[in-house]
């Protein structure tokens, strides 16, 4: 009998927390058999950056459930340029699509929305694993161009 070799596939860690957070929404979220997800999301209230001074935010906080569909709205003044972040986040959902300048794009994942102006953006995602994830345009988060997505 010929001998087996193994062969070990080096993964990072966002391929492990990708292939974690499908597993474990096919075997514990009974929501994603119930229908087509991608169909009526939940729209969440718009998000503005850049409100006030420059550095205000419409709403810091946003609750979600795994399971669900939801959009999000993301409007930045153009009173400060934001690299709107959120690597954990992006990372622990599913990313339909974001439309954005007349575009429906398709993606896998998401890294981060550059506002350098007045623009929107609009992000359509499925949470599917539950923690706190924090945003932020980046190096601005101090400022108070910071905010939440708690999924439950």
């Amino acid at each position: 009998m010929p001998k087996r070799s193994t062969v070990v596939i080096p993964w990072g860690e966002t391929m492990k927390t990708t292939i974690s957070a499908v597993l474990f929404a096919l075997l514990a979220t009974p929501a994603l058999a119930a229908g087509n997800l991608g169909s009526k999301p939940t729209a969440l209230p718009e998000l503005v950056v850049g409100t006030g001074d420059g550095f205000g935010v419409s709403q810091a906080t946003y609750d979600m459930e795994t399971g669900k569909s939801y959009s999000l709205m993301i409007k930045a003044t153009g009173a400060q340029e934001c690299a709107f972040q959120a690597k954990s986040f992006f990372s622990s959902v599913w990313l339909r699509k974001v439309e954005a300048g007349g575009l429906e794009i398709k993606a896998p994942y998401l890294n981060e929305l550059e506002f350098e102006n007045a623009a929107e953006a609009e992000i359509f995602v499925v949470p599917i694993v539950p923690g706190e994830y924090v945003w932020e345009c980046e190096g601005l988060a101090d400022k108070g161009l910071t905010g939440t997505f708690i999924v439950k």
